[in-house]
């Protein structure tokens, strides 16, 4: 399903895809023209940028429990906060790229869902609450993967093969 969403925010018949008011022939699977968006490209953006308002959560928390509590060592709380919070800055930079429709977007945020697969083994392997985000994390890595590996995603991002 190759269903563009515009960036502009109109959407509908009423808008015209040509600047005479005509549209253009091509159907649902036409590919995407500049400027618009598709749904795949839409999905795999918000979770990305998902991903990283959780992580950005998780690293301000990690600084609040290093002040509102007593670590074993302050140094180290205060560096793993610090350091969750500046890694939030990867999938939030990958998320609007994709949102924007860059191409040095795409590539970022596969890295970023390669690296949540372990992450989420891990989550699981860990048990309680933390086992019970596993599967969540795993299906949002495992659904952006699927958009970001679609040829309509990949053409829209403009990582298509060159010829030469």
């Amino acid at each position: 399903m190759s269903d563009p969403t515009p960036l502009d925010g109109t959407d509908g018949p009423d808008r015209p895809d040509d600047t005479d008011g005509t549209r253009k022939p091509g159907g649902a699977d036409a590919a995407p023209r500049p400027g618009r968006r598709p749904r795949r490209i839409t999905v795999a953006a918000a979770l990305t940028l998902l991903q990283g308002v959780v992580t950005a959560v998780l690293g301000v928390v990690m600084l609040v429990l290093v002040f509102a509590g007593t670590p074993d060592n302050t140094v180290q709380a205060l560096t793993g906060g610090v350091t969750v919070l500046l890694l939030s800055l990867f999938p939030l930079l990958a998320g609007r790229g994709l949102w924007l429709l860059r191409r040095w977007s795409r590539g970022p945020s596969v890295i970023v869902q390669l690296l949540a697969l372990p992450i989420a083994w891990q989550l699981w392997a860990m048990g309680g609450v933390w086992q019970a985000s596993a599967p969540a994390v795993t299906a949002v890595a495992l659904v952006v993967l699927g958009c970001l590996m679609n040829p309509v995603a990949a053409e829209a991002l403009g990582a298509v093969p060159r010829d030469t």
